[in-house]
Formats: structure tokens, C-alpha cells, sequence
């Protein structure tokens, strides 16, 4: 009798649930996603480091030299589209080490290189290709499958990957050349890009379904989608339909000024308007580093205030807020570096790239579906304007025997940007694009 009660007694005792991971799956991928990103940032920091060695030992013209940063800058940006549609069509994990491996590859046959065009195919096109690969348009991919909630903090931490991995690895990178040559330098690019494989491989997901998941704070369970086919022909038709529309113009030609005000004006002259002024070209670059510290803080936070403000608000208020700090940083380059040089570099290292989570969410909101490819386009624009002040700068310093021009000429542009963000309408979404098969 009392061993019936108590069997019965174990029977109708509750039984305990089965815990669940208190770390969801999408951190990991995200984790996973944010030291790839770094490193493709890092990968394309090694070129502007190879143009004093390169012109010293084979005599090419730094003409040559820069046509194939150019040509890796050109490649970086309008890659990314089509790189969003092929994970669409074969899984971000393989498109990712496929382009890790490519590289490795790019960057480790330097090391044997004795002719200039070699360095166009090897720097140029294989590394421009496979960083392009694993460009914003990645993380726009991997945020827009694994999370539903904090989609904006996400985007920030993956993108302060994106712009602070280049500003951080060249000192090392810079290092390596002083003390050992370029060419153990281009070999431990190669070696990275390669380390980084595994952990791709092993730890990366397509989508939530591949491991019976949902995604991060989604109330259920979402399928994996069916592989989309013609990757090629659905990004350059979600191209053609986005540029229907309103939204897409106004996106695209604020990143541009993004793009011109950021890497392609501060990244590439600073160090030499600096020195124009008496500073110290390893001083100038330290400032340089800085900048990229600073930027992870105030990206992540953009992408905080991005889950819960209004993002073209928030792009109108970093846009006036950059383009006040370039107004003021001809009178503050000084032989030395004093406290307000100080204040401008935390202050536009906080906004650096803070544009990018409201830009992306803006893309988003506007494009459903196709929106990590449409971004993928803006993108492009981004690296066009960065390519184009790059050049320009140099014309205006050579014309004019300063940068002073090309500060205040930015300055007016990001006051132009700041405007546009504001014309952007939420009420355009419903002439939103259809998704492209």
C-alpha cells in the first residue's frame, strides 16, 4: 500500500522543465560575425602600408601603387550586394569562407610578386573581392535572420567591427613592416584570413531553423527560406527597383557624404594635413587610432538610441553634428597635440560611422526583405564618395597649397546630408519595392 501512494505520489509530481540556453544561439553568431567583420576591415589596412616599401624596392609609381587601393576600395563596396544575394542563394556560412579563403590567397601570393600588375590582381581584385564579401551587407544579412528584438544595438556592435578594425590593426600592421618588411606582413594577413575559417565554419549559421531555433525575440517559430536562385540578376533588379523610389536616392546620397566626410577624407588626409601643420606623422596616426577607439563606443550606442528614436532624426543630428567639428578643425591642427584637438577627436571618433545602424534600419523599414541587398547598394554609394574626396582632396592640396577648402566643403556637405535625412518619409514605404525573385 505505501509503496502504491508513493509511486503515485512520483507520478503526479511535476516534472522539471527542460532549461533552456540562458545565452541565445544569435549571440554566438553574432560573436562569430563581429571577428570576421574585424578582420576584413584589417585585411584592407595592409595595402596604404605597402606604397613607401613597394615604391623603394620594384620602382613602381605611387600612381600604380594607388590604383590598386582604388581598385580594392571600388571592389570593397560593390561586392556587397551582390555578396548579400549570394548567401540569399548558398548560405552566408559557405560565401563567407570561400571568401576568407580567396583572401589568403590575394594576400599570401604577394609575397612572391615581381610585376605591377600582379599587385592590381592580388591586392586590387582578390582581396577587394573577398573583404567586399564580408562587408555591412554581411551583417545586414546576419541581423535581419537572427534578431527581431535589439536589431539596432546588434547592427551598431557589428558595424563598430567594420570601422574600427582597419584603424586598430594598422599600427600592428605598420609594426610588422617597420621591424620585419612588407612581406611577413602580407604573410600574416593571409594566415589570419585563414585562422578565421574554422571558426566560420563550426560556429556560423544560416538561419535560426538550421539549429530548430527562433529568432531573437521573435514570438515564433520563422521557416528557413527556400534558396534564391539567379543571385546576379535579383541584385541588380532590387538596384532597378530601389532607384523607383524616393527613399533609395536620399539613402544613397547621404551615405555618399558619409562616405566622403569619413574614409575618404579623414582617414586618407588627416595624417598629411596634420604634418602640414608640424605634427609629427606618428602622432598624427596615433590620433588616427584614437578615432577608431572612440568609434566602437559610439556606434554601439547609435545602435541603442536607433532601437528606440526616430533614425532620420537621428542621421539629421550626426550629420549637422559632424559637419560642425570639420568647420573647426582647420584652426585646431597645431605642431602639438592640445586639448581641443583632443575634444575633436573623441567627438568625431563618437561619430564616425553612428550613421550606419539608422541608415541600415531605415533600410529595412523601407525595403523588407530586399533590404540587406538595397543596403549592399548604399553601401557602394558610401565607398564611391569616399573614393572620390580621396582623390579630390589631393587635387585641392596640390591647387591650393592647403586642406582648409576641403574641411569647410565638408563641413557644407554633412549640413547637406543632415537635410536630406530629414526629407525622407515614412509615408514612402508603401511605394516600397516588392521583393525580387
Amino acid at each position: 500500500m505505501n509503496q502504491t501512494i508513493a509511486s503515485a505520489a512520483r507520478t503526479s509530481a511535476p516534472r522539471p522543465k527542460r532549461r533552456t540556453p540562458r545565452i541565445h544561439r544569435a549571440w554566438f553568431v553574432a560573436a562569430v560575425t563581429f571577428v570576421t567583420i574585424i578582420g576584413a576591415a584589417a585585411f584592407r589596412s595592409l595595402p596604404s602600408l605597402l606604397i613607401d616599401p613597394l615604391n623603394e624596392e620594384f620602382h613602381w609609381s605611387r600612381g600604380t601603387i594607388g590604383l590598386a587601393v582604388s581598385i580594392n576600395l571600388a571592389l570593397y563596396g560593390l561586392t556587397a550586394p551582390f555578396a548579400a544575394a549570394l548567401m540569399d542563394r548558398f548560405g552566408i556560412r559557405k560565401v563567407v569562407a570561400v571568401a576568407l579563403a580567396v583572401i589568403a590567397l590575394g594576400s599570401g601570393l604577394t609575397v612572391w610578386m615581381d610585376s605591377a600588375w600582379q599587385l592590381l590582381l592580388c591586392w586590387g581584385l582578390l582581396v577587394g573581392l573577398g573583404s567586399g564579401s564580408m562587408a555591412l551587407a554581411f551583417a545586414a544579412t546576419v541581423t535581419n535572420r537572427w534578431f527581431t528584438e535589439r536589431r539596432g544595438l546588434v547592427t551598431g556592435i557589428l558595424t563598430a567591427a567594420s570601422a574600427s578594425g582597419q584603424l586598430i590593426f594598422l599600427p600592428v600592421l605598420s609594426w610588422i613592416v617597420e621591424k620585419h618588411d612588407w612581406r611577413p606582413a602580407a604573410a600574416t594577413v593571409a594566415l589570419a584570413a585563414l585562422a578565421v575559417v574554422p571558426f566560420v565554419w563550426l560556429l556560423l549559421r544560416d538561419h535560426p531553423a538550421d539549429v530548430g531555433l527562433k529568432p531573437y525575440g521573435a514570438q515564433e517559430f520563422v521557416p528557413k527560406p527556400p534558396p534564391v536562385t539567379g543571385a546576379a540578376r535579383r541584385t541588380v533588379g532590387v538596384l532597378f527597383k530601389a532607384a523607383r523610389t524616393g527613399p533609395f536616392w536620399l539613402l544613397a546620397g547621404t551615405f555618399a557624404i558619409c562616405g566622403a566626410s569619413t574614409n575618404g577624407l579623414v582617414q586618407t588626409h588627416f595624417v598629411p594635413a596634420a604634418h602640414d601643420h608640424g605634427m609629427k606623422i606618428t602622432t598624427a596616426a596615433s590620433l588616427l587610432a584614437v578615432i577608431g577607439v572612440f568609434d566602437v563606443v559610439g556606434t554601439v550606442a547609435s545602435g541603442w538610441f536607433t532601437d528606440r528614436f526616430d533614425a532620420r532624426r537621428l542621421l539629421a543630428v550626426y550629420y549637422a553634428l559632424r559637419g560642425i567639428s570639420l568647420l573647426f578643425l582647420p584652426i585646431l591642427l597645431a605642431p602639438n597635440v592640445h586639448p581641443p584637438m583632443i575634444f575633436f577627436i573623441v567627438f568625431y571618433g563618437l561619430d564616425w560611422v553612428a550613421t550606419v545602424p539608422p541608415t541600415l534600419a531605415l533600410c529595412r523599414e523601407q525595403y523588407g526583405d530586399d533590404s540587406a541587398i538595397v543596403f549592399g547598394w548604399v553601401l557602394a554609394s558610401h565607398q564611391v564618395g569616399a573614393a572620390l574626396v580621396a582623390v579630390l582632396g589631393g587635387l585641392a592640396r596640390d591647387t591650393f597649397g592647403s586642406y582648409d577648402v576641403v574641411w569647410y566643403s565638408s563641413g557644407a556637405l554633412c549640413a547637406v546630408a543632415a537635410l536630406m535625412a530629414l526629407v525622407i518619409r515614412r509615408g514612402d514605404r508603401d511605394a516600397a519595392l516588392p521583393a525580387v525573385a
